[in-house]
């Protein structure tokens, strides 16, 4: 019997690895496959059946509620409208009386956001309006039910007005039937009372009580309990985010498509240009144009699908021209429509004004992003799989022999014994803690694969340990939900509860996790979570979960508890101490708390090196900064081109990994030509150069929200040429990059946006904005801007590791704007720790202004001492030929430096001044 299913494993193993030309979308769902998906999709515009009952209108502090009837069913729901601090409003429905309650979802928010009181200004029978701050309001209809969110006069968001409003109740099966059979007494013939509810028509449509998708079957023990809204942006003609999609960075209308749909799935060689569900979702959405940027996050956690529609996007060619010709055009609006299959509605509505407030508005809310340790934005080596410790020494050694640095390496499931996570294959890896000993003596770490799916097997003490505690998710029968995945048959522990969270992290000490070392860190896969044998190759949503709740309730936030459980787990073996790294491919709103996500089973082709700039760009704007791509490509194998402008790209993405499936060939750069391993190797060192600006964008994140890799609108957001622009985009505020993403590339042209000037980051060469600019992109270059009126800190010398330059010096590039002005920041610390939270730290600020460049701390409470110092100075744009470049400062005796002037190129290059980073100075230049 144990061969028989040992066989049928590996032969469900080796169908779902086998080549194919792309993903099967038949094992996945399209709308018209998911039965709450089409019941929402089918409702007609302004039939909405609710009405706000303004007569039981309350209001305290900062909470207005009213109860809003379905008059379809008579079923009462109670609307909340929360007035938060900080330009957010909230807006919460929910049953009054449901007959059981409904999933809220938890541990998403960082804490209960701070209430501000509402002033009512008017109220009728049919309508209120309340103001929060004097440029917010909100205006509310009672029927149809409608609530409009107003910014400095002016409607930038409405709720419900196409009418679209949907929320099933829960009840039981034949519901309305009881009620017909409810004595003269009003009580049911059992004697049990019931409320007087009409009957819904719509009761028993398809797939309402059970539904079956392919040979799975869905119990839907609560029957249906959809929800849904739509939200229109007047005003508006772009909206971005609501990741994850292989599609373009401005959602586009999905009225002849399937709407977007936020479902965690494993995906492998996913189509682009395409809506359906992959890895991650974040039901957050941005509204852009050039007056003001907007947001809204629907705060759920199950299956959700997004339609968007637009009066500019669905015009016809002809009706954009009789437009144009009559000389009139109607105000651009996008409107959305929202349903999720379960949970209620609760609905953050982010006010901006500008892109980094919304930014700021999302991470109060749902946590600033974690700052990574500065291994993490170093340069990482991955393969499915580095066969045994002999091969990783060998490609550390080759790294060493061909002068190329790098961080990390890392080891998929065959290091493990039998796919047992948290083991090692003693043939393989017999002294595991020599080997990564080995890679730390150079300052460099190891990643292995530790995923959330447990070999079903007795003597696993992993399975054993999780059985005895009651820790898997059961079926929904009650007894241990069984699924295949990479071990064979396997359990799953269930992360949302705090105590298997807490128990995972245990686990991971070196004391359990044995034959590892502090210097071991973690990869997150397959947690969506990804089973074979399951409905869409996750879990069946009839699952039972903690507390009760279905898998369908919780679906789109478990790869968010395995990342959270490894993440806390990594800090607790440390005491504390140190700064965890967990890369996780499932992710939602939140996950940015925890470490660095990626873009999953990408291909070797030009197509997904291109697609894989707007996937970075929309995630990064739905509030994780620290993301990624595979580089060359998971699937196939890459031509040498392509694998060296993939690595030119990725250098310039904030996470920076190169990983390759088992069946590809072995692309290590030193396997490629010659020419092509010295452009990797180039633009590998320029990473390692730009690490000190990097970092310090990153603390920023940390510390505010705002992204990293940023499209070019929020640098330029009144430049509508930027609004939909996805193949280039900038590095912070400083660096604008444009991959060369299409095969035999010799020129590339560049947008540079912006009445100031840019400069070439190899020539130096001066640009004016707005242009197109065309420059060669030689096999070795990759087009990169530096934007004038910034300083960008770097580290020139060449090093094996990050970790080796910690007390490098530095050289300051300072480029002057049209006013001969530039700014920048330096974020040091010792990179790995969390003692910067206690102030061992410096922040500094440079301001280059009338002649002189000078640096001050940005806090004066820190106490961090550094062994850098400032080893150069360029300076480009400088006019005029100074005669004479001094030093001095409090702490610093005056001096006069060395300087070099090319008129050419109005550059100016002082040498070795020689002062320590952490003190204030100044250097003139007269």
């Amino acid at each position: 019997m144990k061969s028989v299913v040992l066989f049928l494993v590996v032969l469900h193993v080796i169908v779902f690895l086998s080549t194919v030309e792309a993903v099967d979308k038949g094992n996945f769902k399209t709308c018209d496959q998911s039965s709450f998906c089409k019941r929402n999709r089918a409702l007609e515009e302004g039939s909405s059946p609710f009405v706000a009952m303004l007569e039981t209108f309350q209001v305290s502090g900062g909470v207005m509620k009213v109860d809003v009837m379905n008059t379809k069913t008579s079923v009462l729901l109670q609307l909340e409208l929360h007035g938060l601090l900080g330009n957010m409003v909230r807006m919460k429905i929910n049953e009054i009386n449901p007959a059981q309650p409904r999933y809220e979802v938890p541990d998403v928010l960082i804490a209960e956001p701070t209430k501000q009181s509402w002033t009512v200004t008017k109220q009728d029978t049919n309508n209120m309006e309340a103001t929060l701050t004097k440029d917010i309001s909100i205006a509310l209809s009672s029927q149809p039910f409608r609530v409009d969110v107003i910014m400095k006069g002016n409607v930038v968001t409405s709720v419900n007005s196409r009418g679209l409003m949907n929320f099933e109740h829960v009840r039981a099966k034949n519901w309305a039937q009881k009620l017909e059979d409810k004595d003269e007494n009003g009580e049911q013939q059992d004697g049990e009372p019931v409320d007087e509810v009409k009957e819904d028509d719509d009761d028993d449509l398809p797939g309402m009580w059970e539904e079956t998708f392919k040979s799975h079957h869905d119990s839907k023990p609560n029957g249906p309990t959809s929800i849904g809204m739509d939200f229109s942006f007047p005003g508006y003609q772009y909206v971005y985010g609501i990741p994850e999609h292989a599609d373009t960075m401005a959602l586009k209308t999905t009225v002849n498509t399937d709407p977007y749909r936020l479902y965690n799935l494993d995906v492998f060689e996913y189509e682009l240009d395409n809506p359906m569900a992959l890895y991650g979702s974040v039901p957050y959405m941005i509204a852009h144009n050039t007056a003001q940027t907007i947001g809204l996050f629907w705060l759920n956690a199950a299956e959700t699908w997004i339609d968007i529609s637009s009066n500019t996007a669905d015009k016809s060619m002809f009706g954009r021209v009789l437009e144009f010709v009559k000389g009139d055009s109607e105000v651009p609006q996008v409107d959305t429509h929202w349903f999720s299959e379960s949970g209620i509605i609760d609905v953050f509505f982010l006010l901006g004004p500008s892109s980094d407030e919304v930014f700021s508005q999302y991470a109060s809310l749902t946590g600033n992003p974690s700052l990574p340790p500065l291994f993490g934005i170093a340069y990482h080596q991955c393969r499915w799989n580095y066969n045994d410790e002999q091969d990783v020494k060998n490609v550390d050694m080759n790294f060493d022999e061909h002068d190329i640095p790098y961080d990390v390496i890392w080891l998929d499931i065959e290091h493990t014994d039998g796919k047992r996570y948290m083991t090692w294959d003693k043939n393989k890896f017999p002294n595991s803690i020599e080997m990564l000993d080995h890679i730390a003596a150079k300052g460099r770490k190891m990643v292995t694969i530790v995923d959330p799916h447990t070999k079903r097997d007795s003597g696993y003490k992993l399975y054993q340990q999780g059985k005895d505690n009651d820790y898997f998710v059961k079926n929904k029968d009650s007894n241990e939900y069984e699924g295949w995945c990479w071990p064979g048959s396997s359990s799953y522990l269930d992360f949302t509860r705090s105590e298997v969270r807490e128990w995972w992290g245990n686990m991971l000490s070196p004391s359990e996790y044995e034959g590892t070392t502090m210097d071991l860190f973690t990869w997150n896969d397959m947690n969506e979570p990804s089973v074979f044998n399951g409905p869409e190759v996750t879990m069946h949503k009839d699952a039972i979960h903690g507390g009760g709740w279905e898998h369908r309730d919780v679906h789109n936030i478990f790869g968010l508890y395995v990342h959270k459980a490894t993440a806390d787990g990594q800090i607790k073996r440390s005491d504390g101490k140190e700064r965890p790294f967990v890369l996780s491919r499932a992710f939602f709103a939140g996950s940015q708390r925890y470490g660095a996500i990626w873009t999953g089973d990408n291909m070797a082709e030009w197509s997904h090196l291109k697609a894989s700039i707007p996937m970075l760009l929309s995630i990064s704007l739905a509030g994780i900064p620290f993301i990624g791509a595979d580089v060359g490509g998971f699937f196939r194998n890459p031509d040498s081109e392509l694998l060296t402008r993939w690595y030119q790209a990725g250098a310039y993405q904030p996470f920076f990994r190169a990983h390759a499936h088992l069946d590809s060939k072995r692309r290590e750069p030193w396997l490629l030509p010659a020419n092509n391993m010295a452009a990797i190797r180039k633009v590998i060192r320029e990473r390692y150069a730009l690490l000190p600006y990097w970092y310090t964008l990153f603390y920023r994140a940390h510390k505010t929200g705002i992204p990293v890799m940023r499209p070019m609108w929020v640098e330029f957001p009144s430049d509508e040429k930027t609004f939909d622009m996805e193949d280039q985009y900038m590095i912070g505020d400083a660096l604008l990059v444009k991959p060369v993403t299409t095969a035999g590339t010799t020129h590339q042209t560049t947008y540079l946006p912006g009445e100031d000037v840019w400069y070439d980051l190899a020539t130096y060469n001066k640009l004016k904005g707005p242009s197109s600019h065309t420059a060669t992109a030689a096999l070795d270059q990759i087009p990169v801007y530096q934007r004038g009126g910034t300083i960008i800190p770097r580290k020139e010398r060449v090093r094996r590791s990050s970790s080796l330059t910690l007390d490098d010096p530095y050289t300051l590039t300072v480029a002057l704007d049209n006013q001969g002005l530039a700014r920048g920041n330096l974020f040091i610390d010792d990179g790995h720790s969390f003692d910067y939270q206690a102030g061992n730290m410096l922040y500094r600020n440079f301001n280059f202004l009338n002649n002189v460049l000078q640096s001050r701390t940005i806090d004066y409470n820190v106490k961090f001492t550094t062994r850098s110092w400032l080893e150069r100075v360029v300076i480009v744009g400088l006019k005029t030929k100074p005669n004479a470049v001094e030093l001095s400062g409090t702490l610093i005796d005056y001096q006069k430096l060395d300087f070099t002037y090319t008129p050419q190129s109005q550059s100016l290059v002082i040498r070795k001044p020689g002062v320590n980073m952490g003190e204030d100075w100044k250097i003139t230049l007269s």
